[in-house]
């Protein structure tokens, strides 16, 4: 299969990129390297990612920008799938920036599906759990001693895929996946693609360089290890459910292989693989030795204090559930990250 992989240089779409050209897939990765631009330098070593995949022989690697359609309709001529991770993916950032926000999220999504209209090609969307915005927050929800908890028992298992979008404040990052989800859901109805829709929770693993804005629990690891100080936003308690990044890629090619015409699923670790911050500094003192330098301040605009992703509706359809475990996966982050120190001195 000819595939075009948006983002090839993020840690997601490397990850993408690998695992198809180690399936034997022709793949085409596309960046346009503006990380340090919308992080303000906070990212280092942006071209880890992109030298690392230059390995693969069937890999051809194109520097190429998703808000500008003309280059991205030459690059993408007779593509047989999309995977499109590209995206901006901080909500802090959107804050600053909405521009440049719906410039990649949503244009630049819109580029990708007329692309793929041309070329009838299936596409794949990384979406976020931010298109629920702060209806989550509206669910009651329990104190623990270190974590928070849904109280109402209908999300015992999480957040289904029917949960309400409408009537809430998403952030600008929020709204701008929010559009391009539903532009991809449309461009099935009406085109008739064969299209996926992935809600994403919190992905992780190795290769990934979090900052503070993005990629926590790598933050958190790569914090831990070089002795930098890390904020909690809040009391810690707030919960998130972690999926490791080659259980996604997984799912991806799972659907692509299905005779699943369009589908739109939540996608995280589940109840099973949720960790408040508190947990997860508490789970970084055992698997590294160290204790993480934290400081306390004010909880950001529209933070979900939980979100657990409801994933029944990825096992009925795809025959798919996380196989990493949380300790499993974060041992392995550690571990990368204790051989890589070089990166983030």
């Amino acid at each position: 299969m000819k595939i075009l992989v948006t983002g090839g240089a993020g840690f997601i779409g490397s990850h993408v990129v690998e695992w198809f050209a180690k399936n034997g897939d022709e793949v085409i990765a596309i960046d346009n390297f503006l990380r340090n631009e919308i992080f303000g330098n906070k990212m280092r070593n942006q071209l880890y990612n992109w030298s690392y995949i230059k390995q693969y022989k069937n890999v051809k690697l194109i520097k190429s920008d998703i808000r500008n359609f003309n280059e991205i309709k030459d690059v993408a001529k007779n593509v047989e799938a999309i995977i499109h991770t590209a995206a901006q993916v901080a909500v802090t950032t959107s804050l600053i920036n909405p521009r440049i926000d719906f410039e990649i999220n949503a244009l630049g999504t819109f580029n990708i599906l007329e692309v793929a209209r041309l070329n009838d090609s299936i596409i794949i969307f990384c979406s976020t759990n931010k298109v629920y915005g702060e209806n989550v927050n509206r669910i009651p929800i329990e104190e623990k001693e270190t974590r928070y908890e849904f109280a109402d028992p209908r999300y015992k298992e999480g957040i289904p895929e029917d949960f309400s979008v409408d009537l809430t404040g998403h952030s600008p990052y929020g709204s701008s996946k929010l559009a391009a989800d539903i532009y991809v859901q449309d461009y099935a109805h009406t085109y008739g693609l064969k299209t996926a829709v992935f809600r994403q929770s919190c992905i992780y693993g190795e290769r990934q360089f979090g900052v503070e804005d993005q990629g926590w629990i790598a933050w958190f690891v790569i914090a831990t290890l070089t002795g930098r100080s890390i904020t909690i936003y809040g009391n810690g308690k707030q919960v998130r459910d972690l999926l490791h990044v080659k259980d996604l890629i997984k799912a991806f090619d799972v659907f692509l292989n299905s005779k699943v015409k369009h589908v739109v699923l939540n996608i995280g670790g589940g109840p099973r693989n949720a960790l408040s911050l508190i947990e997860a500094l508490n789970m970084l003192k055992q698997l590294t030795n160290k204790v993480p330098s934290i400081s306390f301040t004010a909880w950001r605009p529209m933070d979900q204090k939980v979100y657990i992703s409801n994933i029944k509706k990825a096992r009925e359809i795809l025959n798919w559930e996380p196989r990493i475990t949380l300790k499993e996966g974060i041992k392995n982050l550690v571990k990368w990250v204790r051989e890589n120190l070089a990166l983030f001195r």
